[in-house]
């Protein structure tokens, strides 16, 4: 199984290159996030036409996450259930064959110390209390998405400067390893070691073409699915060109 995940930031203004990227790279399952369009207005007749399912959770203006598929998705669910504040449409899941697949949006938080970061945290504590009662450890899961954080200082092109950022702020890495602690894996680190391989750039300040980015796009895996990833990149290319997503796709290759 090709899996991936990609922050599009608005399909509307990536569909094009979305449409193509899919006809290239032919992936069995791409998570999507930051739709910033509504169920209806999401493209899935062009999605279709490409032999894909869709699995949705959209949301005017703003976040929006989906699961594309080449066999459809089941047992879909939207957001944690969980009697909390879902309104934003951050999480969607489903079982794609024997895989447990999730798309997460994890909020940006803003600054730290604001509304906003307190619901980045709260948020991501709600993550790992849905994985506690989603999933058995045995299960095959993986968790795609955009987390805003990364998650060490070889993620990140001056990590001293990024440190007081919700970005990379101690407490936010300390969130990303508790929803970790689960029992998940990055895909990622298990076939590259080295600094420097960043999947967010910035789109000001040349901050691409100066590789100034950070690492801040996962696929994290159940430990029984991790040990059947055979490969795992950051399609660099695919930030180049006109009109990119600030965010690259990150892609991995499964043996299942």
């Amino acid at each position: 199984m090709k899996l991936a995940t990609w922050n599009v930031n608005s399909i509307r203004a990536r569909e094009e290159r979305l449409l193509r990227w899919l006809g290239a790279h032919q992936p069995d399952v791409l998570c999507l996030q930051e739709l910033k369009v509504t169920d209806d207005l999401f493209p899935m007749l062009a999605i279709r036409s490409l032999g894909y399912h869709a699995a949705v959770h959209g949301q005017k203006t703003y976040n929006g996450v989906a699961i594309l598929s080449r066999s459809e998705p089941l047992e879909v669910e939207r957001g944690f259930g969980d009697g909390g504040d879902d309104s934003h449409a951050r999480l969607v899941s489903a079982r794609v064959g024997g895989v447990h697949v999730v798309s997460a949006y994890v909020p940006n938080g803003q600054e730290v110390g604001s509304d906003k970061w307190a619901y980045k945290m709260e948020w991501m504590k709600r993550l790992r209390a849905w994985l506690d009662r989603r999933f058995a450890k045995t299960d095959l899961v993986a968790l795609c998405g955009d987390f805003n954080v990364a998650p060490e200082a070889r993620d990140v092109c001056d990590p001293a400067g990024w440190e007081p950022s919700v970005l990379f702020h101690p407490e936010a890495r300390a969130a990303l390893e508790h929803v970790r602690g689960w029992g998940l894996v990055d895909a990622f680190r298990l076939h590259h070691e080295a600094p420097g391989l960043y999947s967010w750039w910035d789109y000001r300040m040349l901050a691409f073409p100066k590789n100034q980015g950070l690492r801040i796009d996962h696929v994290l895996l159940s430990q029984p699915l991790a040990a059947k990833c055979t490969a795992a990149r950051i399609d660099r290319d695919e930030r180049k060109g006109k009109l990119p997503s600030d965010h690259a796709p990150v892609v991995v290759e499964l043996d299942v």
